[in-house]
């Protein structure tokens, strides 16, 4: 277990981490008598894999006083990622998180055991501890303010003090609609959510159902409309595609995916994509670059068993990098 850097976290995240048993052979849920443990949990995810890349990336949560919290915790440090703020909840449980083992590459199935968990009673009192001052950045999603209306007044207060403090935000609407009351909400509290960011890092399925647009193009401009700088919006197989502004320019283009031969597990694609381009664009690579990135981390994602498993070292990386053509 590394040691705890004294200096606060430079890039913020928060949400719920969940422990997370992924079957050992392909076959339905009830059939299944194996299972891996791991750790679940979007925005862990990016947190894990910014570590990987050098950033000092802090998490901020609950998980509750019992040994699965403990395994969080522990899974989280040995990976660099600083837990100064993730408390230990004894009044609730950490969430479960259950998946089968897909084949051929579909999406597998996934039952959650989250109702009432520690990390649904965060509030904005949980962030009193933060130096938002030393924050250079904060990677959202919208699924903490889906988990409660207490999380959802923790997403608003770390969007705030973030923009206040001058820290770039980006913002991935990762949607679950099930923990929602009605879709109305969840549409109009997540477009707000996203005018707050930086970069809007939507996949295309999302974009159409929060906007009620179709095109790629016209789903950036709303959000462009409403004050993010960037959208990245990710098409799949098929890569991605960008649109942004930068000193008046409207500037836009696609980024083709990488060919995979082999799809193991899809989940944490999406958070691949996000490690890649937000480490890139804050290590001041060009979009286009940033765009790249994101491609190709989310397609090491898909090619292992697990959430965040693929997600690779700054050295791995390099290796990646310069085996790739020169952008033309």
């Amino acid at each position: 277990m590394s040691a705890k850097p004294s200096s606060a976290p430079q890039l913020l995240t928060f949400g719920e981490a969940m422990t997370l048993f992924v079957a050992d052979a392909p076959g339905a849920m009830p059939d299944i008598e194996h299972f891996q443990r791991g750790i679940a949990g979007a925005d862990t995810n990016v947190a894990i894999g910014l570590a990987r890349l050098g950033f000092h990336v802090g998490w901020l949560s609950r998980v509750g006083g019992d040994s699965f919290g403990d395994y969080i915790q522990r899974t989280l440090e040995v990976e660099g990622v600083d837990c100064r703020h993730l408390a230990h909840d004894p009044e609730h449980s950490t969430g479960l998180v259950f998946k089968e083992r897909a084949a051929g590459g579909a999406d597998p199935r996934v039952e959650y055991f989250r109702r009432g968990s520690a990390a649904s009673y965060l509030s904005p009192v949980d962030a009193e501890s933060v130096d938002f001052s030393a924050a250079r950045h904060l990677h959202a999603t919208g699924i903490p303010p889906a988990v409660s209306a207490s999380c959802r007044e923790l997403s608003w207060h770390m969007l705030d003090q973030a923009r206040q403090h001058g820290a770039s935000i980006s913002f991935d609407p990762n949607l679950r609609p099930s923990l929602w009351p009605t879709e109305d909400e969840m549409r109009e509290t997540l477009n707000a959510m996203a005018a707050k960011a930086d970069w809007v890092l939507p996949g295309l399925a999302e974009g159409r159902l929060l906007t009620g647009l179709a095109s790629p193009h016209d789903i950036a401009g709303f959000y462009l409309e409403r004050g993010a700088k960037a959208v990245v919006i990710k098409l799949g197989p098929e890569g991605s595609y960008y649109r942004g502004v930068l000193d008046g320019h409207d500037e836009s283009f696609s980024v083709p995916g990488f060919k995979i031969d082999t799809v193991i597990d899809t989940v944490g694609a999406g958070d691949g994509f996000a490690v890649g381009v937000i480490s890139a664009l804050l290590d001041g690579r060009s979009p286009r670059e940033a765009v790249r990135r994101g491609n190709l981390i989310g397609a090491e994602a898909v090619q292992v068993l697990g959430d965040m498993e693929g997600l690779p070292s700054r050295q791995r990386l390099a290796e990646l990098e310069d085996n790739l053509p020169p952008m033309s």
